[in-house]
This record gives structure tokens, C-alpha cells and sequence, in this order.
């Protein structure tokens, strides 16, 4: 058996493409469709989810250089002589001599021995 040779090439293409070809490929052709909005939908996705990640790591950079540079002001702060000059205008300072201490008597630290065991 031999194969028929058609010798115009615009006629097979016809043939192929005819409406009967097209109906009968729809579901294919939707499919293709289908396909080709989900292929682009997950671009555009993917392109909010980086434009995402990038500015929250803007925004982390900015942070940690806020975090930075309160940390730096608050160990500056927290020097001794910076607290010094803090306190000085509402009369604080520091004292010259060593802390005084006080002794109790005897017959008060019973009184305050009697009322620990008492409320307890």
C-alpha cells in the first residue's frame, strides 16, 4: 500500500486546521489556556513576594542601625560622669566618704525577730 502524495503543501495545512479539527480540541486548547494564566499569575507572584522581601529587609537594615545607635547613646549616657552631670543641677552627688553603718540593739532585733515569727 502506498501512501498518497499531496502535491499542494497549503492544502494538507487546511485540512489539519479545519473547524471540525478545532471543536474537536477544545478541551486541549482551554487546557493550554488554563495553563498559560497560571504560568503567569505565579510571575507576578513571585515578583510581589521578592518586591516583599526586599523591603522588609530595608526596613531590618534600618532597624539595626536605630538599635545601633541608641545602644551607643545609652552606654554613653550611662557613664558615670555623664550621670554625675545629669544629677548635679537637682543637688545630687556623689558622696566623699565610705557609708555609715547602723547597729541594732539587741532588744530591737528580738522586737523584729518576735514579728517575723508572727507573721509567719
Amino acid at each position: 500500500m502506498s501512501v498518497p502524495v499531496n502535491p499542494n503543501p497549503k492544502g494538507a495545512i487546511k485540512s489539519i486546521l479545519n473547524y471540525q479539527w478545532i471543536v474537536m480540541n477544545i478541551s486541549l486548547f482551554l487546557f493550554l489556556a488554563f495553563l498559560a494564566i497560571l504560568y503567569i499569575a505565579n510571575g507576578h507572584l513571585a515578583d510581589k513576594t521578592i518586591r516583599k522581601i526586599n523591603a522588609t529587609q530595608k526596613e531590618l537594615k534600618e532597624l539595626q542601625f536605630e538599635y545601633k545607635t541608641i545602644k551607643s547613646e545609652l552606654m554613653r549616657r550611662s557613664r558615670a560622669i555623664e550621670i554625675e552631670n545629669e544629677v548635679a543641677p537637682y543637688g545630687l552627688v556623689v558622696a566623699k566618704e565610705m557609708p555609715i553603718r547602723l547597729v541594732l540593739e539587741k532588744r530591737f532585733s528580738s522586737i523584729i525577730t518576735n514579728q517575723k515569727d508572727t507573721i509567719n
